[in-house]
């Protein structure tokens, strides 16, 4: 047949008329011409009407009215047939309300594009656009862009998709498989952040700027948050030093705790490291929509975030200790005991039910989960080792037996003979335990076990971890942090950063060196003299006298009697 053109009933459009540029609400690219190797042939027309009446019969006048003589009168409209449904009905795209010519031709013009975008050989393609454009009309929402419709035709996308963000992240969701407490996490993600910001936007047309409003959202969110805390923070204050006893103190107390009651609770703000782990979230479910061929770009991978830094871990130093105690402040999340601190601490749990435990994770830097999950079959006295098989996981409340977090989290960790000897005492005590217990011991093959042999749940460790603390006067640290005390005596010890890196478990040395071994102050002090004495020196240092470097002040000056 050759090369086909459209053939359009062009009705009012005059001899001298030429169809007037695109002009799309949802497009501002240069007048598109499908390439004659794309052309179909389907009928298309514009038309203008009016609503104009005969006044004696009132039925419409239709193409009859005089006043359509004037290009200002009525209305135009248009209509393109498009191709027909499998079983062979026609459709058609119509849509009236055009207030000119130019207007309705350019859409009939960008309607003609996109059914030119499927080459001839693609009924398929074809197919699909007269679905996008069926579904347009019916739903009266702009034309789509044809570059945006030959890329997604391109790709083998669904052309008709009206997916939003917040439907996909819901199925990603229901479909993701790992961990419980990875996918708990995700969750929470999807639920506080990323679902009620971006969870209304269409899937297909999530970009980049969208993210970075959400997460300026977010930051400005902590302000208020902030602020919200300080208010109630003070209220509370507030409260605690007006007297219970007299007339308008009770008054005074009754109107605050009123005014306290309408303030919003205590909130956390979104700090980096979780804005870090919100855009991990949304970059894996968009990973997944691209393998669906959903979409065909990840606007979370280029969106660019203040980075999660890891907090440093700290001694408490005796400065650091004042500190603390003057203003409740700690010096960082992350805080180690001096070795004197850890002896007072093992001292005085020594009679504790649960010592063993507490010795190995200050020893060997066990996590709370892997001490809890520690099995009897993967602990070898006799040999000096232990291997870490198994962790508990909290997922809510509830607790579950994994593997370690990472590969390397697998590992044998040798023990010293102190810490040996703990356990060979725990086991002695347990097995009294199973005695006294008899039928109703359970038997679940753990080192460390309730009284009956149940599992330990780790929450209620780090409880009883707080008990324990506050029973003397320590400066307080976390149950976690015992293990970045464990890394920091065996630096001290000797140990380099591969043999803590091995110890704690860690996939990679970086994660050792930046947040777990932080220097002793014994140590800090000998390796600066040891660097000192690198230097030889012709002249020796003088020693420090008592009044060296001295100076007397001076006198102070005569008071300015016009002052």
């Amino acid at each position: 047949m050759g090369d086909s053109v459209f053939c359009a009933d062009l009705g009012a459009l005059g001899a001298c008329e030429r169809p007037a540029p695109l002009h799309s609400p949802t497009s501002t690219q240069p007048n598109p011409k499908p390439s004659p190797s794309r052309i179909k042939i389907f009928e298309g027309s514009t038309h203008r009407r009016c609503n104009c009446r005969d006044p004696k019969s009132g039925k419409p006048l239709g193409k009859s009215c005089p006043k359509l003589t004037s290009r200002k009168h009525g209305s135009y409209s248009i209509r393109q047939e498009l191709p027909p449904r499998e079983g062979g009905t026609r459709r058609s795209f119509s849509r009236a309300g055009y207030e000119s010519l130019k207007a309705a031709q350019a859409d009939l013009d960008l309607i003609r594009a996109l059914l030119g975008l499927s080459d001839a050989d693609d009924p398929e393609g074809l197919a699909q656009i007269a679905e996008l454009l069926e579904k347009v009309a019916d739903e009266k929402a702009p034309l789509p862009n044809v570059e945006e419709t030959r890329r997604r035709l391109s790709h083998g996308l669904d052309l008709t998709s009206r997916l939003t963000v917040g439907d996909w992240l819901d199925m990603w969701l229901a479909g993701k498989k790992g961990r419980p407490s990875a996918i708990s996490r995700d969750e929470g993600n999807i639920r506080l952040h990323l679902k009620p910001r971006i969870g209304h936007l269409r899937l297909d047309r999530l970009r980049v700027s969208h993210l970075s409003a959400m997460f300026e959202a977010i930051a400005e969110a902590n302000v208020d948050i902030t602020e919200g805390n300080a208010t109630r923070r003070r209220a509370i204050e507030d409260l605690a030093e007006i007297p219970w006893k007299g007339r308008a103190h009770r008054a005074r107390r009754q109107v605050l705790k009123a005014a306290i009651a309408e303030m919003g609770p205590f909130r956390r703000i979104v700090t980096p490291g979780t804005r870090q782990r919100i855009r991990s979230t949304l970059r894996a479910a968009l990973n997944a929509a691209i393998a669906q061929q959903l979409i065909t770009f990840n606007p979370a991978a280029h969106v660019e975030l203040e980075a999660g830094k890891r907090p440093k871990a700290l001694v408490w130093t005796e400065e650091r200790i004042l500190h603390w105690k003057r203003t409740g402040e700690k010096p960082s999340p992350v805080m180690v005991w001096t070795p004197e601190h850890t002896g007072v601490f093992l001292d005085h749990v020594a009679e504790d039910r649960l010592y063993a435990l507490w010795h190995l994770i200050v020893f060997r830097g066990l996590r709370r989960g892997e001490a809890c999950g520690q099995r009897w079959t993967d602990t070898h006295l006799d040999d000096g080792r232990i291997t870490v098989a198994k962790q508990l996981v909290v997922h809510g409340w509830e607790v579950y037996e994994d593997d370690p977090k990472t590969d390397a989290g697998a590992r044998t960790i040798a023990l010293d003979s102190d810490t040996v000897r703990a356990l060979k005492r725990h086991r002695i005590q347990q097995d009294a335990d199973r005695e006294e217990w008899g039928s109703a011991w359970a038997e679940t093959g753990r080192v460390f076990t309730k009284e009956n042999g149940e599992m330990l749940h780790p929450a209620n460790v780090t409880r009883r971890f707080i008990e324990l603390c506050e029973e003397i006067d320590l400066p307080p640290i976390r149950l976690h942090d015992l293990r970045h005390g464990a890394a920091t005596l065996a630096h001290a010890a000797g140990a380099d950063l591969k043999d803590i890196q091995e110890m704690l478990g860690h996939s990679s040395i970086a994660i050792t060196a930046d947040t777990y071994t932080s220097l002793l102050p014994e140590t800090d002090r000998a390796i600066a003299e040891a660097a000192a004495r690198l230097v030889p020196r012709a002249r020796p240092t003088k020693p420090t006298t008592a009044n060296e470097g001295y100076t007397e002040p001076d006198e102070p000056p005569e008071p300015n009697p016009m002052l």
